[in-house]
């Protein structure tokens, strides 16, 4: 399955490219090597990476369909758990929209004798009631 790269400058176990000097640009025939030796590691680079693509290839393919797969069922599970939640809160903003309209109607009758901030208050306590009990029921289905 892996073939062994056949290049004859790759370092031994051991050998370090890092310790090599690095040539002084003012020597013109060194610098002529050194971008020939620079070239040469660069390929041998290119061909390690082109084989590691190549053996990966394979395994990427199998991770990405696992993915897919789980991303499949979890797309099944969820379905009945957002129709769920669709009715819960079909049915709250319901019951939210008949204590607005309520609430409504009281502020506007007892608005010349003080008691608006605490209608809006009860009203305020309403929602929050109606949020909490929405959510805990949403979670459990």
């Amino acid at each position: 399955m892996t073939e062994p790269n056949d290049l004859d400058t790759t370092p031994l176990a051991g050998e370090s490219l890092a310790d090599e000097p690095i040539p002084d640009a003012r020597q013109a025939g060194t610098e002529g090597a050194a971008n020939a030796r620079a070239r040469e590691w660069l390929t041998q680079l290119e061909a390690m990476i082109q084989d590691i693509a190549t053996q990966a290839a394979p395994v990427a393919r199998q991770v990405g369909a696992k993915a897919a797969e789980l991303a499949a069922v979890a797309a099944v599970k969820a379905g009945p758990i957002a129709q769920k939640a669709a009715e819960v809160t079909t049915d709250y903003g319901q019951r939210f929209a008949e204590r607005a309209q309520s609430v409504a109607a009281e502020l506007r009758g007892e608005h010349g004798n003080g008691t608006a901030p605490e209608a809006a208050q009860t009203a305020a306590e309403d929602v929050a009631e109606a949020a909490d009990t929405a959510a805990d029921e949403a979670t459990s289905a």
